[in-house]
């Protein structure tokens, strides 16, 4: 899995059983700092550029399938690819995820399930999110929890009861903040580790409340997102010149921002109160996002996945490996209540071994 953030490649060793999944190893394998900075400009490559980027992450994935498999046979890698384009809105909705399926397969000679978006749309759904399939499997039965992923947007699904109640994008994770740090440290850090730099800010509640009048909030679900909505645009128009010095307020508001459109979010879209806020993700590790997620859902429970078993930067590496072998059984593989696809669907291309 390699998210919206474009931080590198995450993998795990999955096993996946009839009614159970287990990650055995996982690892984050950071991108090389040229291929970063290619696949952050994706949209705005040229198609040769965008050509041979798509077979460098085949390769740059195929890699880090090798080494978290190392002593392993697999039977399937599931690549869900490096998004640059995310259009569900756009006539016709389309799609673009890269990292060559083919490429991936033969370095790493095992079969590859991949690009697992386009099917769900051209069924008329949003192509997106493809976890709430996943997050049913895991935790859909009990009470109602509320499966947040923090990543570079943030996705949440609505589960429990044996059933997914919703499930949709709800606005942004990670991507606004690490641009932020990145653009007031002149690229020499990355991102706001634990959150220390918000905690030591002040959030802007007169601007905080003009972010969340963005008009994706009053979209209704099913509703997905790409990096482009809230991305580098997005900070320059609200946030023009982060300094070191007015850094810890921007990071302060934006964290409140992610954290208070994952609330109206969830208040908006489940039937009843939830029990609890499940989260995973590189946000979880975020400290005082946690924090302020556990003031606004009180009194609820926040936890992370790792308190269920699954490692918080694993949950979506091991949710491609779970659609990979549903997809090798013939069976459906997505959640068309959170897509809005006509139907259930057998996702992702098939490139054997």
């Amino acid at each position: 899995m390699s998210g919206t953030s474009a931080d590198g490649i995450t993998a795990a060793l999955v096993d996946v059983g009839a009614s159970s999944v287990r990650v055995l190893r996982c690892r984050t394998f950071p991108y090389a700092a040229a291929l970063k900075k290619a696949v952050l400009a994706g949209p705005a490559l040229s198609i040769p550029e965008l050509s041979r980027l798509n077979f460098a992450l085949g390769e740059a994935f195929a890699d880090a399938a090798l080494k978290i498999a190392k002593g392993a046979r697999p039977a399937v890698i599931g690549s869900h690819g490096q998004t640059i384009w995310h259009g569900p809105n756009a006539v016709p909705a389309n799609t673009l995820q890269i990292g060559e399926p083919a490429v991936i397969a033969e370095h790493a000679g095992v079969t590859v399930v991949a690009d697992f978006r386009p099917r769900d749309m051209a069924a008329g759904g949003q192509g997106a999110p493809l976890v709430p399939a996943f997050d049913l499997f895991l935790w859909g039965r009990g009470p109602l929890k509320a499966a947040l992923n923090v990543g570079g947007i943030a996705n949440v699904s609505l589960v429990g009861g044996g059933r997914l109640h919703a499930a949709f994008d709800t606005g942004p994770g990670n991507a606004l903040m690490d641009e932020a740090v990145r653009r007031a440290t002149g690229e020499r850090r990355e991102y706001d580790a634990g959150g220390r730099i918000a905690a030591a800010g002040r959030v802007d509640r007169a601007k905080l409340r003009r972010l969340l009048r963005h008009p994706y909030f009053r979209r209704p679900a099913p509703k997905s997102l790409d990096r482009t909505t809230f991305g580098p645009d997005f900070l320059e128009r609200n946030f023009p010149r982060p300094t070191s010095n007015n850094l810890p307020g921007i990071l302060a508001t934006l964290a409140e921002f992610t954290a208070a459109s994952v609330w109206l979010g969830v208040v908006e879209h489940a039937p009843s109160r939830v029990s609890e806020l499940v989260v995973s993700g590189g946000g979880a590790l975020n400290v005082h996002l946690m924090r302020r997620l556990k003031a606004l859902f009180s009194p609820a429970r926040v936890t992370t996945s790792a308190t269920h078993g699954m490692p918080v930067m694993a949950k979506e590496a091991a949710c491609f490996a779970w659609l990979a072998a549903r997809a090798l059984q013939g069976r459906p593989n997505h959640a068309p209540a959170a897509t809005g696809a006509r139907g259930a669907r057998i996702l992702g291309k098939l490139v054997p071994a």
